[in-house]
């Protein structure tokens, strides 16, 4: 049996603030790799629909042709405990034909449609499949991108996972899939990809979590802040082009999208974000619909599984799972692809 001490983002305070642990795993696939090389059918990656950094991978994998190159497999939405002589509580498999679950209280009903077993392993947990591999951090997170053949976790940094997409699987990529030769990094951009990435994450994608999980009024003053002030260069930077790079979609527009969807129907009630709702920005909120009216980005966009992840996985937040209406409308037209922009 594991001694590692598990844990879980609501452990993840340092004097009340959030302080987000780093990834334990950062091997790389890589083209002429004796150790990891890219193949088809030989990686598995192991996400949830409701996990921000999971479902980026999932949508870059889709928008690449690489469905058929990476096998998956997704966790239920709500968070159970991961083993029942402790406390800790993650991501769990969940068969649909089982019915729903409740949180870890007992309270709720929460569906299981589009969850799926361990396709590999057969396992319960993602806990396990770490603890196979000699984990040594305990944190259990997802994504995890899995090597079937050496049976072991190549890398668990979502960052790192949608970047080996990118640039060590073309040679698989599905060669009808519509966005396969999309140019996600840019060439000669790279000081201004990682100035704009560094921003967006450290501000906002990481922004909500140190609001949401602040256990003092200054550090969740300090998250809110940066919120909202990237929220604001973001209106001003949207109304002089259609993505964050110029006129077509790239890799930091994907690690964007991911925390705006979430947060209308989720940030602004359960993280105490509501200064404003992205539908109170105009800019942000047509590249918002812009984004999701990518057919394989709104696939992998799940708003039932975000909603009952964040309202049902943290019984200290919301003690009796109770889920409320989304209410957010991403369907509706824009003018995003025809509108002028000024220089």
């Amino acid at each position: 049996m594991s001694k590692i001490a598990a844990q879980s983002a609501l452990d993840e305070m340092k004097v009340g603030a959030f302080k987000r642990t780093a990834s334990a795993f950062r091997n790389f696939v890589r083209k002429g790799s004796e150790e990891f090389p890219p193949a088809k059918g030989r990686y598995h990656l192991y996400a949830s629909y409701a996990c921000p950094w999971a479902a980026r991978c999932l949508t870059v994998r889709s928008l690449l042709g690489l469905e058929a190159v990476v096998s998956v497999s997704i966790v239920h939405p709500t968070w159970q405990r991961t083993r029942q002589d402790e406390e800790h509580c993650g991501w769990v498999f969940h068969d649909e034909s089982k019915g729903p679950l409740k949180n870890t209280l007992g309270h709720g009903s929460i569906p299981s449609d589009d969850s799926t077993v361990d396709h590999v392993h057969g396992k319960s947990t993602i806990r396990e499949i770490y603890e196979a591999s000699n984990d040594t951090l305990g944190k259990y997170s997802v994504p995890v991108l899995f090597d079937t053949e050496k049976n072991v976790i190549v890398n668990n940094e979502s960052s790192e996972i949608i970047e080996m997409f990118a640039k060590e699987f073309d040679e698989f990529s599905d060669a009808s899939a519509a966005y396969k030769d999309m140019d996600l990094y840019p060439a000669g951009k790279d000081e201004l990809v990682k100035e704009i990435d560094d921003r967006i994450y450290n501000n906002f994608n990481n922004g909500v979590y140190r609001a949401g999980f602040a256990q003092s009024q200054e550090a969740y003053l300090d998250g809110h802040k940066a919120v909202f002030d990237t929220l604001e260069w973001l209106e001003a930077k949207l109304d002089k082009s259609r993505f964050l790079l110029g006129d077509t979609m790239s890799m930091s527009d994907i690690r964007l999208y991911v925390t705006l969807v979430r947060f209308d129907p989720v940030y602004v009630v359960y993280f105490k974000t509501s200064l404003k709702m992205i539908r109170e920005y105009p800019n942000v909120y047509g590249y918002l619909r812009d984004l999701y009216q990518v057919p394989l980005i709104r696939k992998n966009t799940n708003l039932d599984h975000i909603q009952r992840h964040y309202f049902t996985s943290h019984p200290t937040l919301n003690h009796y799972a109770i889920i409320p209406p989304c209410g957010t409308s991403l369907e509706t037209a824009h003018d995003r692809a025809t509108r002028a922009y000024e220089a």
